[in-house]
């Protein structure tokens, strides 16, 4: 049986680690994928649970220093990410943190003690006698060890762990850096103390283990913190969960724990608490604030019959709801799902930096040595091994210290997380980074007219008899027809049969015509309720042109009839949204083409177009056609972004290149989108888009930028520029810069927090 679960990994220190975690899972007989996303720590992989466990998974990796956290895949069965790893990121920040300070207040040490020594050559300060020398070496000596020992420890098991197991990664190469510096240095300690100079050698390198290891360590720190305020949009959207709810029973009412709440139960809100989970309400009437699950900043007003959900918050007066929705299957646990997937997926963009991060350590050790032998050898024809030697040492720990696999891994994947989560606080809820991608270069948005750009919730105008039968008698068979129907124009004729308190009738052998309307048999009768080309199709030509003819522009009619005869025409009327002109407007300014393709008459479609600006009408559509208009944008080589809320948008939602559902709309649309606008806002289309080509561009600075550090900073150090420019680069500040270029990134990504869509 194949499972696709969702593990936290623990024990990574940079992309490559990633890669190798990789590695080792797709070699596992029985595992069929294995994605491992450093940013979020996470690693999604599909497995034959009859051939592999994750125990093996686990058993695979924990040689190399990783943990697999089995505990994830209970709350993953479905695929989901699972929730942050929070305690943990916090224990592992307050460690780096520690770490951090004892590094640079012996960094500063050192700084001290080559301060001294330099204003003691210009004269500044007064030389250290051969005692005082000989204890400030002493010093360094002991603060190297420590540093190296202690501070740095995950560095030397990075060393450790690629000769025992060849996995390397960029612990592995401050280790070995820093390694090299305090070996070569307290090797010409020995020597100089063989010779009778304890302590005296000039020589050293031990100020570069101690500040790399300092500045390293203190990057480190910073870049865990920045991470960690990457994905507090899914913590957030944690914390908006009620603990427990007040439940009514027996009379009474019980504080329960949320997790035992089921559907239909009678949930009482008192004002200034928290909705435990999704239901609808039967009592009591107030304002529901939902902003963070909505995006809405405005309070909802909430009367009996309205919907509430999990993790709003009640402000004003006390509410009775009815449960129907707990646990994973609320608005709130779909969100953080579905947000959790997006930040954990892919885009194809990262493809590319995550195979450079594959083969990036191997290559700079390569490079490393290769500088080295190359000091050594011509170096040290030029200008004597005396010389050459310490050169080649500083290139060779320069070329290991400054190059960064993190910079590179966390371009990508810093900026689709924060992004999906900017798009969640803003309602706008992103599938997988591969949409948000494909999202900034759409060119083309084809929209749905009903629910989209209408309001969705038509009302029966009038009411058009045309036969004998009386208007209570046509809407109770009407409205037997369509209870069983989720078509927008269904629920008006069943509203205005609430309203007028007529009965809908049994109706059986229900049939669902896609386009076209229904068919159904109602007291032994065989009746049809749909539009004029379904009349047509009955071969009642001459009464539909009578009912085309007679339609206004914005009213769409809803024909009962038998085989024989169209009984009644019902006029229905459904109100243009308040803001879809300027959903439209905002779509032009983004160069974006607006098409409009409907179901509806053409007079009514057209109607709304000039209403709210459209480029192009397609009326009358159906979900063959809907396809069809998609397909033919995309041979013109348009990107297609396709908004729609019902069952008939369903194929065109999974043609387009980008599927956009309300979240009022039908559950078969919202599944066969890779964008869902929370609250059915169409404004938020124009927002989706402005916020893809934010993510992307802030992409592809994160990847100039991590990219630039490297392509400088190693030929630098390694010594390239020495023979014209005389330049070289200190294994110091090559330890800084290191540092500071995954900072710089992950920085940059936080940026997108603070636009405006």
């Amino acid at each position: 049986m194949e499972a696709a679960r969702t593990f936290k990994i623990e024990g990574m220190h940079c992309a490559s680690c990633a890669a190798t975690i990789e590695r080792v899972f797709r070699k596992r007989e029985g595992v069929q994928s294995a994605v491992v996303n450093y940013a979020t720590e996470t690693a999604k992989v599909t497995f034959d649970e009859h051939k592999v466990q994750p125990q093996d998974l686990s058993k695979a990796i924990a040689p190399l220093g990783y943990t697999l956290v089995l505990a994830s895949a209970t709350a993953s069965a479905a695929g989901a990410a699972p929730p942050p790893e929070h305690d943990h990121h916090v224990h592992e920040i307050a460690e780096l943190r520690t770490r951090a300070r004892v590094g640079v207040a012996l960094a500063l040490v050192d700084f001290a003690v080559m301060g001294w020594a330099g204003l003691a050559t210009l004269g500044a300060a007064p030389a250290p006698g051969p005692l005082a020398e000989g204890l400030t070496h002493l010093l360094l000596l002991l603060v190297a060890s420590y540093m190296l020992f202690a501070v740095g420890w995950p560095y030397c098991k990075g060393v450790l762990r690629f000769l025992r197991h060849g996995v390397a990664d960029m612990d592995t190469l401050v280790g070995l850096g820093t390694g090299t510096a305090y070996f070569y240095s307290l090797a010409l300690d020995v020597l100089a103390a063989a010779h009778g100079h304890l302590f005296h050698s000039h020589a050293n390198y031990y100020d570069v283990t101690i500040v790399v290891i300092a500045f390293v360590t203190f990057g480190k720190y910073l870049e865990a913190r920045a991470k960690l305020k990457t994905g507090d949009a899914i913590e957030k959207l944690l914390n908006l969960q009620a603990k427990t709810a007040l439940v009514r029973r027996d009379g009474q009412e019980i504080e329960t724990p949320v997790e035992r709440v089921v559907p239909g139960d009678l949930i009482v809100v008192k004002p200034g608490t928290k909705i435990a989970v999704d239901g609808e309400v039967v009592e009591g009437e107030s304002f529901v604030e939902e902003a963070l699950v909505t995006g809405e900043p405005m309070p909802a007003e909430k009367k009996p019959g309205a919907k509430v959900f999990a993790g709003t918050m009640n402000t004003q007066g006390a509410l009775v709801f009815r449960a129907t929705k707990v646990g994973a299957d609320t608005l709130l646990a779909n969100i953080v799902k579905m947000v959790a997937e997006a930040q954990g997926s892919k885009a194809a963009i990262q493809s590319l930096a995550d195979k450079v991060a594959a083969v990036f350590v191997p290559v700079v050790l390569g490079l490393a040595v290769l500088a080295l032998a190359l000091w050594l050898t011509v170096g040290g024809h030029e200008l004597g091994l005396a010389r050459a030697l310490p050169l080649g040492l500083v290139s060779f720990v320069g070329i290991l210290v400054i190059a960064c696999p993190c910079a590179l891994g966390l371009a990508t994947p810093t900026a689709i997380i924060v992004g999906v989560g900017k798009g969640a606080s803003e309602g706008i809820l992103i599938k997988d980074a591969a949409t948000l991608e494909t999202l900034n270069r759409v060119n083309v948005a084809v929209v749905d007219k009903t629910g989209t750009l209408t309001t969705g919730r038509p009302e029966v105008e009038e009411v058009e008899i045309r036969s004998p039968r009386g208007e209570d008698e046509v809407i109770a068979i009407l409205a037997a027809l369509e209870r069983k129907s989720e078509h927008p124009l269904a629920r008006a004729v069943l509203a205005y049969a609430e309203r007028k308190k007529i009965a809908a009738r049994e109706a059986t052998a229900f049939e669902n015509r896609q386009g076209r309307g229904v068919r159904a048999t109602v007291d032994g009768q065989v009746f049809y309720a749909g539009n004029e080309r379904l009349a047509r199709e009955l071969g009642l030509a001459p009464a539909a042109e009578t009912v085309a003819a007679g339609t206004v522009p914005g009213r769409t009619p809803v024909l009962l009839m038998t085989e024989k005869e169209i009984l009644a025409v019902v006029y229905v009327a459904d109100a243009i949204r308040d803001n879809a002109r300027e959903a439209v407007a905002k779509l032009h300014e983004l160069g974006i083409r607006v098409v409009l393709c409907t179901g509806d008459n053409r007079a009514a479609a057209e109607q709304v177009a000039r209403a709210v600006g459209v480029d192009e009408v397609v009326a009358e559509a159906l979900p063959e056609d809907k396809l069809k208009k998609i397909k033919e944008l995309q041979a013109q080589g348009k990107i297609v972004a396709m908004a729609g809320d019902g069952i008939n948008d369903a194929p065109a939602l999974a043609q387009a290149d980008v599927g956009v559902a309300m979240s009022t709309g039908a559950d078969v649309a919202i599944a066969s989108a890779g964008v869902v606008l929370l609250h059915g806002d169409i404004v938020k289309l124009a927002k989706a888009v402005r916020l893809a080509r934010l993510t992307l561009r802030g992409i592809k600075q994160n990847l100039f930028w991590a990219s630039i550090y490297n392509l400088i900073g190693i030929p630098l150090a390694g010594g390239l520029f020495y023979p014209w420019l005389g330049w070289t680069l200190s294994p110091a500040i090559a330890g800084v810069a290191m540092a500071f270029s995954s900072v710089s990134v992950v920085t940059n990504s936080l940026r997108l927090k603070m636009k405006r869509l």
